[in-house]
């Protein structure tokens, strides 16, 4: 692992905390996106090397309503840069880690990640990402 590629914060309206987090961090979000296939959209701000990516749920069905209904706002995931995302869960699974998606799958901000079992991670959900070349 490289180093924390982001923090998640789950958010019921994503408008309302970007304006927030714009007056908090005094820069505007550079990114929104949506990710259908996790039913997210997401903003993202940076702050030198460290990013903060907002999400929202697109639909009562995916799993950022699920968290939301279950735990509230707030940190859902920390997100960690990998130099070579198959190798690094490979590794991770020979030490005896849940992976929640063997298979990498396109995220958001232009990644490919996985997710590991927040079980196995005392109680918080990490994302592998790589940057897609």
């Amino acid at each position: 692992m490289k180093n924390i590629e982001h923090i998640g914060i789950a958010v019921k309206d994503l408008e309302i905390s970007n304006t927030m987090f714009e007056k908090l961090l005094g820069t505007a979000s550079y990114k929104t996106e949506e990710v259908a296939s996790e039913g997210v959209k997401t903003a993202f701000f940076k702050m030198g090397e460290s990013k903060i990516e907002l999400l929202a749920a697109l639909n009562d069905d995916s799993p950022i309503a699920k968290f939301l209904e279950k735990r509230g706002e707030g940190i859902h995931h920390i997100a960690f840069a990998v130099g070579d995302i198959t190798s690094e869960v490979q590794r991770l699974k020979s030490e005896g880690f849940t992976v929640l998606n063997e298979k990498p799958k396109k995220g958001a901000d232009n990644k490919l990640v996985v997710f590991l079992h927040p079980k196995g991670t005392n109680g918080v959900l990490i994302e592998l990402c790589q940057e897609i070349v």
